[in-house]
């Protein structure tokens, strides 16, 4: 148990707590008194964890502290903090005064978790049929996983910019769009191994 898998820990020790404030926060809301705090210690929470993740892959390459259960734990925090927030805002209305800034629609979740279904499913088939598996990040994962993020931030913080169904609209698209190429190059991946068992 290195430093850097100490904090990744502690990260997925964070979202519990946030999932908690968030629904909390959510409920205050609908009896019509807001306790602030809630929604401030989320954000905090959120913040928090979402640097960490950062901080975590600096230890570990300065310290040379990489390891196998560093690899298991970073992307199961990264993913937990990303689909708690999106879920949870899904679920818990942020807003009484405009309720289109104060939570997702529902297509929205139901998208971002069918897509890394998908991802994980089709992972699990390429390793049993392949004995290998190559999951490489795409421009357009990490497009989508700005865009999730900056939903996030739009309900949390009740951003007005721009109206919240543009920022999901987008992250929406890009989740989809990365989706269909992570679908494509698992296929590619296959009819090269069969390829090469058939030479």
């Amino acid at each position: 148990m290195t430093t850097a898998n100490k904090i990744t820990v502690i990260r997925i020790l964070m979202i519990p707590a946030f999932v908690t404030m968030a629904i909390y926060y959510g409920q205050s809301i609908e009896r019509g008194e807001p306790l602030e705090w809630q929604r401030f210690s989320a954000i905090i929470i959120f913040l928090v964890a979402a640097v960490s993740d950062g901080l975590d892959g600096y230890v570990a390459r300065r310290y040379n502290q990489r390891s196998t259960l560093g690899v298991i734990l970073d992307p199961i925090a990264d993913k937990g903090l990303l689909l708690s927030g999106i879920i949870t805002l899904s679920i818990s209305n942020w807003s009484r005064v405009d309720p289109e800034y104060g939570r997702f629609p529902t297509w929205f979740p139901v998208l971002v978790i069918t897509r890394d279904a998908v991802i994980l499913v089709g992972s699990a088939v390429l390793h049993l049929l392949n004995g290998k598996v190559q999951v490489k990040p795409t421009w357009t994962g990490k497009v989508a996983t700005f865009f999730q993020m900056a939903a996030i931030a739009w309900v949390m913080l009740q951003l007005r910019f721009f109206p919240l169904i543009y920022v999901v609209a987008a992250a929406g698209f890009f989740t989809l769009v990365s989706g269909v190429i992570y679908v494509m190059d698992g296929f590619r991946q296959l009819g090269e191994h069969g390829q090469s068992k058939a030479s």
